[in-house]
């Protein structure tokens, strides 16, 4: 079984993300809500449980901005920037390296695909759309969840949060 890892995000940055999603994605093909996928394919094993759970449990809260709007070509995706996000990243990436496949061994540009799979047109101006009042925001990242593929949707298997801690 193939395994998916995503960044769980606050849940309004959740709601928002999806409704976008819904309404700009093309419906016979969103089968999964908006995320912000940190590894495409890993071996399901304990030792990937493991790993995502000490990790979430050493990881606290963090905040992430939303930068701009870029596009995929026949989509287009929020791009997100967080040096925690990229620390946490090269954390697993570096424990999960003998698994990674291509894609998850090119640099990592995390984003956030609110339509994909339309044609080039729709991708353009559904960028200009989104591009035209945009101011950057923060989400929080606030854990990892780990979902099975299912040759289209996906299956989730479990949400690993990261412990709110009190300020000191």
């Amino acid at each position: 079984m193939t395994t998916i890892v995503t960044l769980k995000m606050d849940a309004i940055a959740e709601i928002h993300f999806d409704r976008l999603r819904k309404q700009h994605y093309p419906p016979h093909l969103n089968r999964i809500a908006a995320h912000l996928t940190l590894f495409h394919a890993l071996p399901d094993s304990d030792d990937l449980r493991s790993t995502l759970a000490d990790t979430a449990r050493e990881t606290k809260p963090f905040a992430m901005t939303v930068t701009g709007v870029m596009s995929l070509g026949r989509g287009v995706a929020y791009t997100i920037e967080s040096r925690p996000l990229m620390a946490l990243h090269a954390k697993l990436a570096k424990a999960f390296a003998p698994y990674l496949i291509p894609q998850d061994r090119q640099g990592f540009r995390p984003h956030i695909v609110i339509q994909n799979k339309v044609s080039i047109a729709e991708g353009r101006a559904l960028k200009t759309e989104l591009t035209a009042n945009f101011k950057p925001w923060e989400v929080i990242a606030e854990g990892l969840s780990w979902w099975n593929y299912l040759g289209g949707p996906w299956e989730l298997r479990e949400t690993l949060s990261f412990p709110v801690r009190a300020q000191e």
